[in-house]
């Protein structure tokens, strides 16, 4: 009987300091980011298939980037000025790669990862491809490094849309990066070697 109250009495004091460990590990979390980061894929449903093991397309496209909520603020023009170098969402510059050789704008952009702007007006964006990466909005933003720029259409959609979102749509010869923010969409042609 004393050997189990030992065994249990050397549990309990194995288990406290790790217990308050753990608490103290539990505080040091941060707080969640109030612009989620995500991730989109070409083939949109890329990772779901490599993890089924069922890949009939190797992946093309990834992009990263934070998603900006609309809060109830007037974005476009406003908080974000028309004319000006925008990250294409929040934090960091959103950054793109591209597996293979693509056209966009009718110039090759190189197998590799860029960085990816947005110059928007009320009825065209300019998309710009960038080699810096990894870093924090648009502020060290350098034209000279840009690799290709692209206007493309504003269309107006009827449903707000309140997170900051990008995918990709299927078309021929390759894809489309769709953004869609507040009531703006543009898609911005990306052909696939």
């Amino acid at each position: 009987m004393k050997k189990v109250f030992a065994t249990i009495a050397f549990v309990i004091m194995l288990g406290v300091p790790c217990f308050v460990l753990a608490q103290d590990t539990l505080r040091n979390i941060p707080a969640l980011d109030k612009s989620a980061m995500d991730a989109s894929y070409y083939p949109a449903n890329f990772p779901l298939l490599k993890i089924r093991d069922k890949v009939t397309m190797p992946l093309a496209v990834k992009l990263i980037y934070s998603r900006p909520l609309l809060k109830g603020r007037a974005m476009f023009g406003d908080l974000l000025p028309y004319s000006a170098v925008w990250r294409m969402g929040a934090n960091e510059a959103s950054e793109i790669e591209f597996f293979k050789d693509v056209t966009i704008g009718g110039k090759t952009v190189k197998k590799g990862e860029y960085s990816i702007y947005a110059i928007p007006e009320p009825s065209e964006w300019t998309i710009i491809i960038n080699t810096e990466n990894d870093i924090w909005g648009s502020f060290k933003y350098e034209e000279s490094k840009d690799v290709v720029r692209v206007k493309v259409p504003v269309t107006t959609i009827a449903n707000s849309v309140e997170a900051f979102t990008v995918f990709f749509n299927e078309v021929k010869d390759g894809c489309e990066l769709v953004a869609a923010w507040d009531k703006v969409m543009v898609k911005l042609p990306i052909q696939l070697k």
